[in-house]
């Protein structure tokens, strides 16, 4: 039953939700931000969303509903269109004889729902939800919107091997492009790929280290959208036979974002990866990778070494770069001169001299050493260790009294010691210069959400993970499970977080380097001194609930 007569902040401090000093605090701020009152006490932590869409549903006597709870019906959703369900903040749920019941952000629009009624025809019935859901719903019909048709571009002639970018090709191509990139930059994608195929051209984003597809359109659409994109990064639009890459700076939703693009050739034509890299993306605390707390303590203290090696290692998409950021961040004081090497720099970090490779003009890894170290380095940061001169001077510059951090492709930590003795580095230079590796892998988060206890017998997890950390008293353990709702677009995972392995160069490790003992020699050695394995930490942060085994098997063999 509607309660209309008292304002949305009584009737929170009628139903106990809020106190009336909140209320008094959260009215203050509105006269300075303008947001909705609802807004500000979910931002202070006063209340929870859900408390306030079912308050605003008492007050206006709209149905309360959770759009995790129902099927939205497609037809309803196409009754209004993608574009009218953004300007009013409003998405159709489903249509009862003829009444269409709708989710709005503002069930007391008026003029909302006056023009979705002349718009459909049928009686508006309001129905109340989160802003968090409508938020959720109306990005998704955002991405939906990749799949609305898009004016075909007709066949160039076969004689013609150039696409020109005319005024009959410009439009369709510069906007399907557009829509590519602006979707990416919302559900946060780190990459885009667009392959070519035998009847049409495929659309993925990798997010959350993941690949989903989220559009396909007509073959003939290809060469338009990837001579744009070619355009875009000052590539050879004429050369498909062989791969390329290019770069560029674009500006998406009022947001600087650098793309590099590279293409290789295929069966059906080109297909392209574009790594999306935004300059104003949030360079994290080292406090918020995800460190267990043993290792970040031990982690804190070698980067407060004076000199020395440090390596961060992992497969591409590893995080490996952003674990190095957030070093740089945390040393970067008045009192340090740091200089960075780096193919390319992927954030700007204010105080720092961070320097761009360029091959082509003579400009390398290992020339770039030579140069920074005539600069009163104290502390130098070197993207990637990937020729063995490279290696040897960083190892050098770690032993003259420098702090050098860097990046290796290997599958764990101990297995770098043996990466840089095959690269030619002497194991002596190795055991009196390196401080430290950290080995790391990226895993899925568990939707806070939506996500799902179960119960597991001593003897199921046993057989599931036999390395699983159960005590010998624990008969039984809870653990999480992926569902999917609508704030994780139904995959169960929302962002994601590391897991670690360090590797610090004891005394007994150093004995070992020197001798050029084995992989499995340094694992054990350094497990013995109290390193905690990357599957060892994944699997704690099962038991935590951060994760899910499932995630942790599949990143980890």
């Amino acid at each position: 039953m509607a309660d209309g007569r008292l304002s949305l902040g009584h009737l929170l401090v009628r139903e106990g939700i809020v106190t009336p000093e909140q209320v008094d605090e959260a009215l203050e701020i509105q006269k300075q931000t303008r947001e909705k009152l609802g807004t500000i006490l979910v931002n202070k932590g006063y209340c929870k969303e859900e408390e306030i869409a079912r308050a605003l549903a008492t007050k206006t006597g709209f149905d309360f509903m959770s759009l995790n709870d129902v099927e939205i019906d497609p037809g309803a959703v196409s009754l209004i269109g993608t574009e009218a369900a953004l300007k009013y903040r409003a998405v159709p749920i489903s249509v009862r004889g003829n009444e269409l019941y709708v989710a709005m952000e503002n069930p007391n629009d008026v003029v909302a729902i006056d023009d979705l009624g002349l718009l459909t025809g049928l009686v508006i019935r309001p129905i109340v939800v989160s802003d968090t859901e409508i938020e959720s719903v109306l990005n998704n019909l955002i991405n939906l919107k990749l799949d609305a048709p898009v004016e075909e571009v007709p066949e160039p002639p076969v004689q013609e091997e150039v696409v020109a970018i005319s005024e009959s090709v410009d439009p369709p191509a510069v906007q399907m492009v557009n829509q590519i990139l602006s979707a990416a930059l919302r559900t946060n994608a780190s990459d885009i790929h667009i392959e070519s195929q035998e009847k049409n051209m495929r659309v993925r984003y990798r997010i959350d280290g993941v690949l989903h597809e989220m559009m396909t359109q007509p073959m003939r659409m290809h060469a338009a959208i990837t001579s744009r994109i070619k355009v875009l990064g000052g590539m050879d639009i004429s050369e498909k036979r062989v791969p390329q890459d290019g770069r560029a700076t674009v500006r998406i939703e009022d947001k600087n974002v650098d793309i590099r693009i590279a293409t290789l050739p295929s069966a059906y034509g080109e297909s392209l990866t574009i790594r999306m890299l935004p300059r104003d993306e949030k360079i994290f605390n080292i406090r918020e990778l995800g460190f267990p707390q043993q290792s970040f303590e031990t982690y804190e203290k070698m980067m407060k070494l004076p000199y020395g090696f440090i390596l961060v290692t992992g497969p591409t998409g590893s995080g490996k770069s952003t674990t190095l950021y957030a070093m740089l961040k945390e040393l970067n004081t008045p009192d340090k001169n740091i200089i960075t090497l780096e193919d390319p720099i992927e954030r700007r970090i204010v105080g720092i001299n961070q320097i761009q490779m360029n091959e082509k003009a003579g400009m390398t890894f290992a020339s770039g050493l030579r140069s920074i170290l005539r600069n009163d380095p104290d502390i130098i940061m070197v993207g990637e260790i990937r020729d063995a001169e490279t290696a040897k001077i960083a190892v050098e510059s770690a032993l003259t009294g420098h702090l050098v951090l860097s990046t290796l492709h290997t599958n764990n930590a101990a297995s770098s010691v043996i990466r840089l003795i095959e690269m030619g580095v002497e194991p002596y230079l190795i055991s009196s210069s390196l401080a430290g590796v950290l080995a790391q892998r990226l895993v899925r988060v568990l939707c806070p959400r939506c996500k799902q206890p179960y119960h597991l017998s001593g003897k199921e997890i046993a057989e599931l993970v036999p390395d699983f950390p159960l005590a010998p008293e624990e008969d039984s353990v809870t653990i999480f499970k992926p569902v999917g709702c609508i704030h994780c677009n139904n995959t169960g995972y929302l962002g994601r977080t590391g897991i670690f392995e360090l590797l610090t160069v004891t005394e007994n490790i150093r004995k070992l380097v020197i001798r050029d003992a084995s992989l499995a020699a340094i694992q054990s050695t350094a497990e013995d001194d109290g390193m905690i394995t990357m599957r060892a930490d994944g699997l704690n942060k099962v038991r935590q609930g951060i994760t899910s085994v499932e995630e942790i098997l599949r990143v980890i063999v």
